[in-house]
Formats: structure tokens, sequence, C-alpha cells
């Protein structure tokens, strides 16, 4: 265990990381000996990314494990030196979507060749939706730009800034319930980064807590619709002009609890693959190397 006996979790306010918060509600991590704090930034306080691009999380913000995009979680630990990944997954049964406004030409992924496509730079989120496009747009014609928050994509789009944006659930089911029209879908692939005192005993523990929350909420996933529609009344508060004439009562009853996955140890064969196909783009430093990046943890 760390020093204090704490182990310091990031937490991302979003859906497809609800098993941790479960975990750490109903004392799942306790029950694995840990003693664990959430650490989280305030929904109001941010304007870009959650994942601070500038500061490091395991030394600016002493976490000990950290969710992040896979393919951002291999980038994060070379170029900054900010802890190694321990493990990885799909976590929910939650894609990616890609919407257009109905009134574009665009009406299959083919026509994105040349499109500006929003995302959230440095989340990892262009990296997955890069790889994606890729099936159907020569890697030359993928533009992405940057329009951070998801309430940031989704008024870009309605504004007529860009015209293709990706979304998770619940603000994908606020593109459908908008007008909006959804041209392709694809998986949302995670990682977990742990600090350099995270051994294989914590990273076990940590997923069991996980697993057992994950179970709870793919039985009764009713009992925590609450929390998984969090987001999207934070979103509400905070982009209000999205929301004027949306009927919250309707556009809820449309959103559905995902089934949840849970994080395996690193892939090292996994990870080492997608480490190649960020070299052949250049989008990481060609001496990366996957021992620097991927804990020891066997």
């Amino acid at each position: 265990m760390p020093d204090n006996n704490t182990l310091r979790l990031f937490h991302l306010p979003f859906s497809f990381v609800l098993p941790q918060r479960v975990a750490a509600e109903r004392g799942y991590f306790e029950a694995e000996g840990l003693e664990v704090e959430l650490v989280e930034r305030d929904r109001r306080s941010v304007t870009v990314k959650y994942i601070p691009a500038a500061e490091t999380l395991t030394g600016d913000y002493e976490v000990d494990l950290y969710p992040v995009c896979k393919w951002e979680s291999l980038k994060r630990t070379w170029r900054m030196d900010d802890g190694q990944v321990v493990a990885n997954g799909t976590f929910a049964d939650q894609p990616y979507t890609v919407f257009t406004r109905p009134e574009t030409s665009i009406e299959s992924p083919a026509d994105l060749a040349g499109v500006d496509v929003a995302v959230n730079r440095r989340t990892g989120q262009e990296y997955t939706a890069m790889r994606a496009l890729e099936e159907h747009v020569a890697p030359e014609d993928i533009q992405l730009v940057h329009r951070g928050m998801p309430t940031d994509r989704l008024r870009a789009l309605r504004d007529g800034e860009v015209d293709a944006v990706t979304l998770l659930d619940p603000q994908a089911t606020l593109a459908e319930y908008l007008g909006f029209q959804s041209i392709l879908e694809f998986e949302n692939h995670m990682g977990i980064v742990g600090a350099e005192d995270v051994d294989a005993e914590i990273v076990d523990s940590y997923v069991a807590a996980y697993t057992r929350a994950a179970r709870d909420i793919n039985e009764n996933p009713g009992e925590f619709r609450e929390e998984y529609l969090d987001m999207l009344e934070k979103d509400a508060r905070v982009a209000p002009d999205l929301f004027e004439d949306v009927d919250m009562d309707e556009l809820e009853s449309r959103v559905s609890v995902p089934r949840y996955e849970v994080p395996e140890t690193a892939d090292r064969q996994d990870l080492g693959a997608q480490l190649e196909w960020m070299k052949d783009r250049d989008l990481i430093d060609g001496e990366a190397e996957i021992d620097a990046i991927v804990a020891p943890l066997g």
C-alpha cells in the first residue's frame, strides 16, 4: 500500500467508470483491504478535460490509480512518466457514437473523409476515433478537431461549427433526442494506470472490488439509474442552452444503464501492438518501449 495506507483513485464522472464509485460507496474496496479516497474535479471548474494535460496524476495530484483511454495510457506513461499501465479493457457495453446533422450530405462513415470530426484531445479519444475511422476512411483524410467536453462538442455540432462529433452515453442519447443522426459506433477501450508503489496485490484487490460493483449494477441496473444519470443532470446545469427545449423526464426515460465489464491485468501483447500502431503514425516517440510503459506485475 502507499505510505499513508490510503489508495487515492482518480475518478472520472463518466458513466463508463460508475462501478468504481459504487465500489467505494458500498465498502467493496474496504472489504478487499483497501482504504480508498476518490479524487475528483468539480465539473463546473472543468472547461476542457478532466485529466490534466500538463500535470501528472501520480505526481502532481498524488494519485495511485487512474483510468484513461488505452492509447492515451501508452502516451501519458511514456511521455510524462505518469505511472505504468496495470490493467485495461472495454469496461462497458457503451460505444462511442459519431453524430452528424441530418441536413448534411454525410450518410455513411466513408463520407467523413475530409470532414472535421470533433473530439476531446489529450484524453485518448482522438486515438480511439482515428482507429475506428481508418476502417472507412484513408488515414490522410481523417480530420479530428478539438472541441472539448461532450456539451461543447454537441454545441459545436448544433451551431454548424463542425459536421460531426463523437459522444458517449448519456450524451449520445441527448444527441438523438435533439434530432442528430448516428452514422458510426465503435468501442471505448480503457486502461488503468498505477503509480510506482502499486503492486499486483493492490491491483488484484482493486479489480475484485470493481468486479463486485459491476456485478451489482448488471444484476439490478434500475437501482443505480439515478447515479448513472448524474452526469446528464450536471450537464444541464453547466450547459443550459442545450436543454432549453428538452423534457428531462422524457430524455432520461430513453437512457439505459449499460452492462459493465471489468478491467483485466494489462495485456502486454495487445498494448505492444497498439504502441506500434501509434509509432507508425508518429503519435508517440519512436523510441517508446513497452517494458517502460506496462508495469511488471506478473
